[in-house]
């Protein structure tokens, strides 16, 4: 087995990225030495004078053979009369890479002159750089955060890429692994294309008569988009032989692009023109929020943000809470399938719901915004649907994922659905089951779990007898489906969920019939464009009752919050324990009924909850939990009989930040029991759970002291304005991300 080392670094070429890198592995310690080669003496010498290498390498072979690792930073095309003349130097341990933003040319050159490839041959391509060049702009930072991309071949020995790519990690790189052809493909389109556009639109206009008016009143816009093209034209000059094939495809697909822009101009037609910029708009928000980690409702458990209360005075004043959040996304996902324009009110602005929206982009819906709210939906009608060109990611969002699976059970393409790591470790069977008996074909290698694959042109018929679900999820998801049935479909439900779905197909208008327990939605229908007003989400408003419920002289009123029946069982619950909580001008809106909320302290009391209150109770336990601390007696809750209250993830955390506070609640024999007794102030973890997060918030005005909660990330996510509003009616919560 060979053995690799990095202790002795030959860097031949000291430009800015040879130079960097040099400059980092000598500031940080990493290497015993660092020569420098380069047929430019005084860029030697100053490297050098700067630090930035130990010596200067005089005799290029000799040099190579006495290295650990040979670095080649010189220009692409020079790279290949490099690597034939270091050849016969090379030993069969010694590492080599590369940092040039092609790898196709130099592999083949590689392996025409090898009869066979050096283990330690893995090529690398940082991608960092910046307007100056040259050993005197060397930055030893210049990786920090930034992505190197490494391409091991199958000759390349595995204990030669980790070598390597942990040189990489240790001047602050993140190192990703791709195949050769895949690097240059994705270079090609968003490194080597945009600087190729850039040279072409500067050179075009300097053509222009006018010129010198031009680019003196030229914006920032142009500046910006202009700035590669100040690059080092012999270095682009090689890179567009280096990557020829690759480019050309990416220059004939943008011909294209421009083609169809400059049709939608030419014969007004406003829609596709509309459609063109608005997906381009969200791709531009999804690649930065992919930049940033934050795309879809990530894992933030281990992301620092803190909240800091302290108990506060009485809440006053009226707000409004964000919009529905399960209304938000039958909003977009019906209006899509609607034929004609429905403008959306109140829209949420939120991780999951906007996972809908690129979602139905991506299917070439044509969407405009959300923009405070205000979102514009050009319904493509049952049929409009197109292939989207990859994978739909859903992000963390497991209702898109679940009602998508009905819409796209009937489409006539096929499609997959990714999902983040959370949710890809959530069944999907609830789901799978009944569309599979409406004739969908949905397949899983991993069982039941995300990524799921749909295929096109399934033939879907509602059976003869109905189906059946306890979930509003799957409920819609068969509705959506049964939207392509020849034949009714016929729903039971054991308990009543939520019937958003059924309103906003009424308000679509869509023929159903929903008596008691049994929904039947008529055959072909055609949803048609409308109106929608989202009403305002009363799963959040719950946070703010609660914190009104419990302190003394708190008058609150939350404007209109969706009042809908299978939704404000906390509500009733509050109620029960004595909370002064009243519904005021209550009216229907789109479908949906809405009141305002008004809500005033009156000392609560313990009670058993009622058996029909219990899977209610559970779904909202993190405020209710919070309300029943500061109830005279005792608060009890006997689990359903499908429930355990041990496994509940939610129920726990909020059960051992109590307890770490001094509460006093437990679980025995399957039984909550929440006592009454004051909270001390001090330090406690949410978890990372948004809802978590916010009801120790809530817990926090009326702590002995103040209160630091950690992991709170969540909270950005679940309910991005959550911390201004507390502020506003009076909470005293602060939050300081690190």
């Amino acid at each position: 087995m060979l053995k690799f080392s990095t202790d002795r670094v030959l860097v031949v070429g000291l430009g800015l990225i040879g130079g960097s890198l040099a400059r980092a592995l000598r500031a940080r310690g990493l290497v015993t030495e660092v020569v420098g080669f380069d047929l430019n003496r005084s860029e030697c010498e100053l490297g050098v004078s700067l630090g930035v290498i130990d010596r200067i390498g005089e005799d290029l072979l000799e040099e190579v053979r006495r290295a650990d690792l040979v670095v080649l930073a010189v220009p692409v095309k020079v790279m290949e009369q490099v690597l034939e003349q270091i050849r016969p130097a090379l030993r069969d341990n010694t590492l080599l890479t590369d940092v040039g933003s092609t790898k196709s040319n130099l592999v083949a050159t590689a392996r025409h002159l090898f009869t066979e490839l050096p283990a330690g041959f893995v090529p690398g391509h940082p991608i960092a750089g910046a307007e100056k060049s040259g050993v005197g702009a060397s930055d030893e930072a210049l990786f920090v955060r930034r992505k190197v991309i490494l391409t091991p071949l199958p000759e390349s020995d595995p204990q030669a890429t980790l070598a390597i790519a942990r040189l990489w990690q240790a001047v602050g790189a993140e190192v990703l692994q791709m195949e050769v052809q895949r690097h240059d493909e994705v270079l090609a389109a968003t490194s080597h294309l945009p600087h190729l556009l850039a040279f072409s639109l500067v050179d075009t206009l300097a053509h222009e008569a006018e010129n010198t008016d031009i680019f003196r009143y030229a914006a920032g816009g142009f500046r910006d988009f202009t700035r590669i093209a100040a690059s080092d034209p012999t270095m682009w000059h090689d890179i567009c032989f280096a990557n020829r094939d690759q480019l050309l495809v990416q220059i004939d697909r943008f011909t294209q692009g421009v083609g169809k822009l400059r049709e939608a101009i030419a014969s007004g037609e406003s829609e596709q023109l509309l459609g063109i910029f608005t997906r381009a708009k969200a791709a531009r928000e999804h690649f930065s929020r992919l930049l940033a980690r934050s795309a879809y409702a990530p894992d933030v458990r281990n992301q620092t943000l803190t909240f800091y209360t302290r108990p506060a005075g009485a809440l006053t004043g009226s707000i409004s809470v964000p919009g529905d959040r399960s209304i938000s996304h039958r909003a977009v996902m019906i209006a899509a399938l609607a034929e004609g324009v429905t403008d959306i009110e109140g829209f949420l602005e939120g991780e999951d719901s906007l996972a809908t929206l690129q979602a139905f982009r991506d299917l070439g819906v044509v969407i405009e915004g959300p923009h405070q709210g205000r979102v514009r939906v050009f319904g493509v009608g049952l049929k409009g649907l197109r292939p989207p060109v990859g994978p739909l990611y859903m992000g963390g969002s497991g209702t898109t994922m679940r009602l998508l699976c009905g819409v796209l059970a009937a489409q006539a393409f096929s499609t997959s659905l990714e999902a983040d790591q959370l949710l890809s470790e959530e069944s999907m069977m609830a789901v799978l089951e009944p569309l599979r008996q409406l004739g969908a074909e949905v397949e899983s290698e991993t069982g039941a779990k995300p990524p799921l694959r749909i295929a096109g042109n399934a033939f879907i018929e509602a059976p003869d007898t109905p189906l059946q679900t306890d979930s509003a999820q799957v409920k819609s998801a068969l509705l959506l489906a049964g939207l392509y049935s020849s034949t009714p479909t016929v729903i039971t439900q054991a308990l009543m969920t939520r019937d958003h779905t059924e309103r906003m197909l009424s308000h679509f208008g869509c023929k159903l019939q929903c008596n008691e327990n049994v929904i039947e939605l008529s055959p072909m229908q055609r949803p048609q464009a409308t109106r929608l007003s989202v009403p305002g989400d009363i799963s959040l408003a719950f946070y703010y009752v609660v914190a009104a419920a419990i302190t003394p002289g708190s008058d609150l009123t939350l404007e209109h919050v969706g009042c809908n029946p299978t939704r404000t069982a906390l509500i009733e619950l509050l109620q029960l324990m004595g909370a002064d909580i009243r519904w005021i001008n209550r009216h229907d809106d789109c479908a949906e009924p809405v009141a305002d909320l008004r809500v005033c302290y009156a000392p609560l009391k313990g009670i058993d909850i009622p058996g029909e209150y219990a899977h209610a109770a559970l779904d909202e336990c993190a405020p209710l939990l919070v309300a029943a601390c500061f109830a005279a007696g005792e608060t009890r809750l006997m689990a359903p009989s499908d429930q355990i209250l041990a496994g509940n993830a939610r129920l726990q955390l909020m059960i051992d930040a109590l307890v770490h506070l001094g509460g006093d609640c437990e679980i025995e024999n399957n039984q909550l029991s929440v006592r009454p007794g004051p909270l001390t102030g001090g330090e406690v973890s949410s978890g990372g759970d948004a809802r978590v997060a916010m009801a120790l918030s809530v817990a926090g005005q009326r702590t002995q002291g103040p209160l630091k909660i950690t992991a709170c990330a969540g909270v950005g996510l679940y309910c991005p304005d959550f911390v201004e509003q507390a502020r506003r009616v009076g909470m005293e919560l602060f939050k300081e991300e690190d």
